[in-house]
Protein backbone atom coordinates (compact mmCIF):
# COMPACT_ATOMS: atom_id res chain seq x y z
CA UNK A 1 0.00 0.00 0.00
CA UNK A 2 1.80 3.53 -1.01
CA UNK A 3 1.91 6.16 1.70
CA UNK A 4 1.44 9.96 0.88
CA UNK A 5 2.76 12.43 3.23
CA UNK A 6 1.74 15.75 2.80
CA UNK A 7 1.90 19.18 4.44
CA UNK A 8 -0.95 19.98 6.52
CA UNK A 9 -1.37 23.92 7.77
CA UNK A 10 -3.02 24.43 10.76
CA UNK A 11 -6.46 24.79 8.91
CA UNK A 12 -6.06 21.10 7.55
CA UNK A 13 -4.33 19.41 10.20
CA UNK A 14 -7.44 19.36 12.62
CA UNK A 15 -9.33 17.10 10.44
CA UNK A 16 -6.80 14.19 10.65
CA UNK A 17 -7.31 14.64 14.50
CA UNK A 18 -8.05 11.43 15.23
CA UNK A 19 -5.72 9.15 13.26
CA UNK A 20 -3.28 11.59 14.86
CA UNK A 21 -4.13 11.10 18.41
CA UNK A 22 -4.20 7.26 17.66
CA UNK A 23 -0.86 6.99 15.95
CA UNK A 24 0.09 9.38 19.52
CA UNK A 25 -1.14 6.51 21.63
CA UNK A 26 0.47 3.60 19.61
CA UNK A 27 3.68 5.35 19.87
CA UNK A 28 4.07 6.88 22.99
CA UNK A 29 2.67 4.50 25.20
CA UNK A 30 6.18 2.57 24.80
CA UNK A 31 9.31 3.40 26.27
CA UNK A 32 10.99 5.84 27.37
CA UNK A 33 7.66 7.62 27.21
CA UNK A 34 5.53 5.13 28.65
CA UNK A 35 2.44 6.95 28.26
CA UNK A 36 -0.73 6.77 29.59
CA UNK A 37 -3.79 6.64 26.69
CA UNK A 38 -5.48 9.12 28.18
CA UNK A 39 -2.34 11.51 27.35
CA UNK A 40 -3.14 10.94 23.58
CA UNK A 41 -6.75 12.38 24.46
CA UNK A 42 -5.29 14.99 26.16
CA UNK A 43 -2.98 15.73 22.77
CA UNK A 44 -5.65 15.71 20.12
CA UNK A 45 -7.39 18.80 22.15
CA UNK A 46 -4.03 20.45 22.18
CA UNK A 47 -3.29 20.07 18.86
CA UNK A 48 -6.16 22.77 18.03
CA UNK A 49 -4.27 25.39 20.34
CA UNK A 50 -1.16 24.36 18.56
CA UNK A 51 -2.49 24.65 15.13
CA UNK A 52 -3.14 28.47 16.18
CA UNK A 53 0.61 29.20 17.24
CA UNK A 54 2.16 31.57 14.64
CA UNK A 55 4.30 29.58 11.82
CA UNK A 56 2.39 26.20 12.45
CA UNK A 57 2.93 23.34 10.26
CA UNK A 58 2.36 19.80 10.15
CA UNK A 59 3.12 16.66 7.88
CA UNK A 60 1.05 13.81 7.84
CA UNK A 61 1.60 10.10 6.54
CA UNK A 62 -1.59 8.08 5.31
CA UNK A 63 -1.95 4.75 3.60
CA UNK A 64 -5.31 3.78 2.34
CA UNK A 65 -7.04 6.61 4.43
CA UNK A 66 -5.35 6.04 7.56
CA UNK A 67 -2.96 7.96 9.34
CA UNK A 68 0.41 5.87 9.98
CA UNK A 69 2.46 8.79 11.24
CA UNK A 70 2.86 12.92 11.54
CA UNK A 71 4.86 15.40 12.91
CA UNK A 72 3.87 19.13 13.80
CA UNK A 73 5.87 22.15 14.19
CA UNK A 74 5.92 25.85 14.80
CA UNK A 75 8.41 29.45 15.02
CA UNK A 76 9.91 29.86 18.34
CA UNK A 77 8.93 33.28 19.02
CA UNK A 78 11.69 36.31 19.37
CA UNK A 79 11.13 36.63 22.79
CA UNK A 80 12.12 33.18 24.26
CA UNK A 81 9.35 31.27 26.58
CA UNK A 82 10.47 30.81 30.09
CA UNK A 83 7.15 28.35 30.75
CA UNK A 84 7.74 24.07 30.94
CA UNK A 85 11.20 23.20 29.31
CA UNK A 86 11.83 26.20 28.08
CA UNK A 87 13.50 27.27 30.53
CA UNK A 88 15.98 24.69 31.29
CA UNK A 89 16.75 25.00 27.53
CA UNK A 90 17.45 28.72 28.52
CA UNK A 91 19.50 27.63 31.42
CA UNK A 92 21.49 25.18 29.38
CA UNK A 93 22.37 27.03 26.39
CA UNK A 94 22.60 30.77 28.20
CA UNK A 95 20.73 34.14 26.67
CA UNK A 96 23.13 34.50 23.58
CA UNK A 97 22.93 31.09 22.17
CA UNK A 98 19.31 30.75 22.93
CA UNK A 99 18.71 33.66 21.61
CA UNK A 100 20.31 33.38 18.19
CA UNK A 101 19.62 29.60 17.35
CA UNK A 102 16.72 28.89 18.82
CA UNK A 103 14.15 32.30 18.65
CA UNK A 104 12.65 32.82 15.53
CA UNK A 105 13.67 29.28 14.58
CA UNK A 106 11.09 26.22 13.77
CA UNK A 107 11.00 23.85 16.47
CA UNK A 108 9.51 20.32 15.68
CA UNK A 109 7.19 19.68 18.56
CA UNK A 110 5.79 16.04 17.98
CA UNK A 111 7.35 13.07 15.56
CA UNK A 112 5.74 10.31 15.67
CA UNK A 113 4.57 6.99 13.75
CA UNK A 114 2.60 3.65 13.92
CA UNK A 115 4.95 0.35 15.23
CA UNK A 116 3.68 -1.01 11.80
CA UNK A 117 5.78 1.87 9.84
CA UNK A 118 9.02 1.31 11.58
CA UNK A 119 11.90 0.42 9.19
CA UNK A 120 10.60 2.16 6.25
CA UNK A 121 12.12 5.52 6.28
CA UNK A 122 8.89 7.17 6.58
CA UNK A 123 10.22 9.18 10.43
CA UNK A 124 12.63 10.75 8.03
CA UNK A 125 9.95 11.95 5.46
CA UNK A 126 8.03 13.62 7.98
CA UNK A 127 10.78 15.25 9.39
CA UNK A 128 12.04 16.52 6.68
CA UNK A 129 8.39 17.76 5.41
CA UNK A 130 7.71 19.43 8.07
CA UNK A 131 10.65 21.05 8.39
CA UNK A 132 11.00 22.28 4.73
CA UNK A 133 10.32 25.70 5.36
CA UNK A 134 12.06 26.21 8.31
CA UNK A 135 13.38 30.33 8.24
CA UNK A 136 17.15 30.11 6.70
CA UNK A 137 17.61 26.73 7.63
CA UNK A 138 17.11 27.46 11.28
CA UNK A 139 15.36 24.59 13.06
CA UNK A 140 15.60 22.37 16.32
CA UNK A 141 13.94 19.76 18.47
CA UNK A 142 14.28 18.36 22.27
CA UNK A 143 14.13 15.11 22.85
CA UNK A 144 15.26 12.49 25.61
CA UNK A 145 18.68 10.86 25.57
CA UNK A 146 16.70 7.69 26.52
CA UNK A 147 14.86 7.61 23.30
CA UNK A 148 17.61 6.06 21.68
CA UNK A 149 15.62 5.26 18.15
CA UNK A 150 15.00 8.94 17.97
CA UNK A 151 18.51 10.24 18.67
CA UNK A 152 19.61 7.61 16.12
CA UNK A 153 16.96 8.71 13.26
CA UNK A 154 18.38 12.32 13.82
CA UNK A 155 21.82 11.66 13.94
CA UNK A 156 21.29 9.88 10.59
CA UNK A 157 19.22 12.61 9.20
CA UNK A 158 21.97 15.28 9.91
CA UNK A 159 20.96 16.54 13.04
CA UNK A 160 23.27 16.95 15.77
CA UNK A 161 23.13 17.21 19.31
CA UNK A 162 23.98 20.29 21.10
CA UNK A 163 26.88 19.51 23.95
CA UNK A 164 24.97 21.29 26.59
CA UNK A 165 22.70 18.90 28.14
CA UNK A 166 19.32 20.50 29.67
CA UNK A 167 18.91 20.16 33.57
CA UNK A 168 16.36 18.18 34.60
CA UNK A 169 15.28 14.59 35.30
CA UNK A 170 13.83 14.04 32.17
CA UNK A 171 17.45 13.84 30.72
CA UNK A 172 16.99 16.03 27.52
CA UNK A 173 18.41 17.43 25.23
CA UNK A 174 18.53 20.03 22.32
CA UNK A 175 19.55 19.25 18.37
CA UNK A 176 20.18 21.42 15.65
CA UNK A 177 18.66 21.10 12.05
CA UNK A 178 21.35 19.80 9.05
CA UNK A 179 20.92 23.46 7.60
CA UNK A 180 20.97 25.34 11.10
CA UNK A 181 23.90 27.99 10.81
CA UNK A 182 24.57 27.40 14.55
CA UNK A 183 26.12 23.76 13.96
CA UNK A 184 29.28 25.34 12.94
CA UNK A 185 31.80 23.71 10.73
CA UNK A 186 33.26 19.92 10.67
CA UNK A 187 31.87 17.68 8.56
CA UNK A 188 31.36 14.03 10.83
CA UNK A 189 30.58 15.98 14.00
CA UNK A 190 27.56 14.58 15.89
CA UNK A 191 27.70 17.18 18.69
CA UNK A 192 27.32 20.92 18.34
CA UNK A 193 29.70 22.18 21.53
CA UNK A 194 28.68 24.65 24.04
CA UNK A 195 31.64 26.60 25.92
CA UNK A 196 31.74 29.26 27.68
CA UNK A 197 29.16 32.41 28.05
CA UNK A 198 26.41 32.75 30.81
CA UNK A 199 23.89 30.03 32.01
CA UNK A 200 21.42 29.53 29.54
CA UNK A 201 18.37 27.39 29.19
CA UNK A 202 17.84 24.72 26.71
CA UNK A 203 14.35 24.16 25.52
CA UNK A 204 13.25 22.18 22.85
CA UNK A 205 10.14 22.68 21.52
CA UNK A 206 6.39 22.41 23.10
CA UNK A 207 6.59 21.02 26.19
CA UNK A 208 5.17 21.49 29.88
CA UNK A 209 6.69 20.06 32.77
CA UNK A 210 10.29 18.69 31.91
CA UNK A 211 9.64 16.94 28.41
CA UNK A 212 5.61 16.26 28.18
CA UNK A 213 4.16 18.62 25.85
CA UNK A 214 7.41 20.48 24.43
CA UNK A 215 9.14 20.31 21.20
CA UNK A 216 10.11 16.44 21.95
CA UNK A 217 10.47 15.99 18.68
CA UNK A 218 10.09 12.26 20.02
CA UNK A 219 10.38 10.43 17.03
CA UNK A 220 9.77 6.46 16.79
CA UNK A 221 10.88 5.02 13.49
Amino acid sequence: MTTEVRTARAGEVIRYADGIRDVYASAFSAPPWNEDPAEADAYAERLARDALRPGFTAAVATAGGTVTGFATAWVTPEVFPADRSYGQVAEALGPGRTRAWLCGALEVNELAVTPEAHGCGLGAALLDTVTGAAPGGRCWLLTSVRAEAALRLYERTGWRRVGAPVPGRAALVVLLGPRHPGRGPGPGRSRVGVGGGGGGDETGGAAGGEAQGQNRGRSRG
